[in-house]
């Protein structure tokens, strides 16, 4: 069944990992109520955040089962696990997440073509796949894992035709680019979240549904007073997007240990191991730096009044 997405925000969610490399499912859980409590609207789950690349199919899939086993009341979820280069493993573990009871199927981008080809491999692709699958919604994700491939207008049009395509995590930074796709695909039902913090606000005065970002792994009530407010008060809308593109500076440090390493200053007790990044190289400057921003956080939250 083809669901609506609701607007706003959809973080990338973390996966928290025990002291011996097993993904900790008490952490899960303490996550997902952390992001109910900070008003996030759904999550994109099993996705590069998650170091989808490093967890096998059965850990992705049974992560997967967790999270819509524990998913807080009115909260959506789309979801990836996308990783596989063979065209008939991607149907067999496509079909696999969607039976879960997923909002969205979200593709990664780069896995229908070779960085080499050009997009009609990319659609062939896309289309047999898609065919293959139950009638969901789906999504494409312009991952930069292992390579960054972004969605052209054009092609991206092409994809959502068929009125099935409800999510893009789009990642090209360039307002004007979103600004062509939102035009692109208008009146289609694909509805555009950015993934960049600093072009956030002109991309949803452009048309942008939300934000699924990193950064919604810091400070997602922020983000989410943004996206919530920035028609009626565009003033302090300004004042507020400037405090999230500075802060995101944070996605150059060390991450998603660092993202791990601040939720615990936030009170979740998940520690901050990783599969991605050898978690004993984050120094204490790399600490110092993430426990400042916390502070940082809370004095502007009090100041700008958002709870």
């Amino acid at each position: 069944m083809i669901k609506s997405i609701p607007d706003g925000v959809y973080p990338t969610m973390v996966t928290p990992f025990t002291d011996d490399n097993k993904v900790d499912y008490n952490g899960v859980e303490k996550i997902l109520n952390w992001y109910s409590e900070n008003g996030v609207d759904g999550i994109f789950a099993i996705c590069q955040s998650s170091e989808i690349f490093f967890l096998s199919f059965e850990e992705r899939l049974e992560l997967l089962q967790f999270i819509m086993k524990h998913l807080p009341k009115g909260m959506s979820v789309v979801a990836s696990g996308h990783t596989a280069d063979d065209i008939d493993r991607q149907i067999y573990e496509a079909n696999a997440f969607i039976n879960e009871g997923i909002d969205a199927y979200v593709f990664i981008a780069n896995r229908f073509a070779k960085q080499d080809e050009d997009d009609s491999v990319f659609l062939k692709n896309y289309e047999k796949v898609v065919s293959s699958i139950p009638e969901i919604g789906l999504g494409v994700y312009e991952c930069p894992y292992p390579y960054k491939r972004l969605m052209t207008p054009e092609t991206l049009r092409q994809c959502a035709l068929d009125g099935r395509l409800k999510f893009l995590k789009d990642t090209c930074c360039r307002i004007e680019e979103i600004k062509a796709k939102l035009a692109a695909v208008d009146g289609l039902g694909l509805k555009i979240y950015n993934a960049n913090s600093a072009t956030l606000l002109e991309s949803l005065e452009a048309g942008c549904a939300g934000f699924s970002g990193v950064m919604a792994n810091f400070h997602p009530e922020i983000y989410s007073w943004l996206c919530k407010n920035f028609k009626n008060e565009p003033e302090k809308a300004r004042e507020v997007q400037a405090f999230l593109a500075f802060a995101s500076l944070a996605e150059c440090q060390y991450y998603p240990v660092n993202a791990k390493y601040h939720m615990g200053l936030c009170g979740l007790d998940i520690g901050y191991n990783a599969r991605v990044k050898d978690a004993s190289l984050f120094n204490e400057s790399n600490k110092k730096e993430i426990e400042q921003m916390y502070t940082t956080e809370q004095i502007f939250k009090k100041l700008f009044n958002i709870v």
